[in-house]
């Protein structure tokens, strides 16, 4: 197997970082969300280790950018801790919120 090949994983809601290259977190992450929503499966646990926390704010600035993402907090005591971060996605029929320093205008009003 190449240093390229493509890895297959199982998309079960958890998806381990260890064994990928911090270059590779930017497109497997979104990758894998949307193999999850796709399987009906919302709420996921990313394991990135704790270490200096490098890792865990390049999966939370990834995560920022996800349309799909509901919402993301570190692990509890029982879900890893501050060397996981547990996701939830957003259904179908929820709305995307707001990005942040943008005012959504009211239902109706026109955009600009």
């Amino acid at each position: 197997m190449k240093e390229d090949d493509p890895i297959e994983l199982q998309v079960d809601g958890t998806l381990d970082l260890h064994a990928f290259r911090p270059a590779d977190i930017k497109f497997l992450i979104p990758e894998y969300l949307e193999e999850c929503r796709k399987k009906g499966i919302l709420h996921i646990r990313i394991v990135h280790g704790k270490g200096t926390g490098i890792l865990r704010r390049t999966v939370h600035a990834a995560l920022e950018r996800i349309g799909t993402v509901a919402s993301f907090r570190l692990g509890d005591e029982r879900s890893g801790s501050w060397g996981a971060t547990l996701v939830t996605l957003r259904t179908e029929e929820q709305p995307r919120a707001a990005q942040p320093g943008r005012v959504r205008p009211p239902d109706g009003a026109p955009q600009s």
